[in-house]
């Protein structure tokens, strides 16, 4: 009967290690999100000119600035410009 009693006793100890155990997977997938955010760049986390992550306000703030510097005409470089043609007036 002792046998049997140590067994159950076992069990019961055991019983909500093993439980909280399997809980931890299910809390650390929803932490793991945002601890990026929070661990310093010494310790392993994001740099501080890192991009925002997609589906955040800020991502979509970058999108449409990056989106508009892409549809404004590029200019050349006036200096470029004046520096090659004292080049060719001295030339000539």
């Amino acid at each position: 009967m002792t046998y049997r009693l140590l067994r159950i006793s076992i069990l019961l100890c055991a019983l909500p290690i093993v439980c909280s155990l399997g809980g931890c997977g299910s809390i650390n997938s929803h932490l793991a999100a945002g601890m990026g955010d929070v661990i310093p760049h010494w310790a392993g986390g994001l740099p501080a000119d890192a991009p925002p992550r997609p589906g955040t306000a800020k991502y979509d703030e970058m999108m449409k600035e990056r989106e508009r510097e892409r549809q404004t005409p590029k200019t050349d470089n006036p200096t470029a410009q004046s520096s090659s043609n004292n080049a060719m007036g001295a030339i000539h």
